[in-house]
């Protein structure tokens, strides 16, 4: 990768919808060489594609909470449980496991502190997890941070906030088992 592929993969993490003669312009080359340049990082895997950022507060979804996970026992029947959570709950955006003073961070969007509440108890109440959990107020947002970290696939805010008819048809098959026993 040279100077031209980094201000590329610059100019696309600010606005991924320029063209390639916007980007030529912006960083000195042709369209069909700008075109070319594209396609090899989006060949190569550099590039892992488009999407559209939500404004989640404009759909309703006002808390974004950091919940910290202890796993009270470490066998692969409750880790299990636990990935089962993860992909069924819709508001659950981000999982990673850390180490340190909590086993998993989840970062999970909700309309209001009365949701996020009631997620934690379904859950507890199902899951034998401990759970400490703090609320993230995000107060600045680095606009390249955020896009170096959004992939094509996620965080996709809760399909139930974009098509409440899309959000059961999603969910029946694969998630029907999961969301039963959380009663959601």
């Amino acid at each position: 990768m040279d100077k031209f592929d980094w201000q590329i993969i610059q100019a696309l993490q600010k606005n991924g919808r320029l063209t390639n003669q916007e980007v030529g312009d912006l960083i000195g080359l042709s369209a069909s060489q700008c075109s070319r340049r594209r396609q090899l990082l989006e060949q190569k895997g550099v590039i892992l594609g488009y999407a559209a950022r939500i404004h989640q507060q404009a759909l309703g979804l006002e808390v974004t909470a950091m919940i910290h996970i202890n796993l009270r026992i470490h066998e692969a029947k409750s880790q299990q449980a636990f990935q089962d959570l993860i992909e069924a709950e819709d508001n659950i955006q981000d999982a990673f496991s850390i180490s340190g003073d909590a086993d998993f961070i989840l970062k999970v969007v909700a309309e209001n502190l009365e949701q996020l509440s009631q997620f934690v108890i379904r859950a507890t109440t199902v899951l034998w997890f401990y759970w400490p959990y703090k609320i993230l107020h995000c107060v600045k947002k680095n606009q390249r941070t955020e896009s170096l970290s959004q992939q094509i696939q996620g965080p996709q805010l809760p399909s139930s906030h974009l098509n409440p008819i899309l959000s059961s048809l999603m969910h029946k098959n694969k998630k029907a088992d999961i969301r039963s026993a959380l009663k959601i």
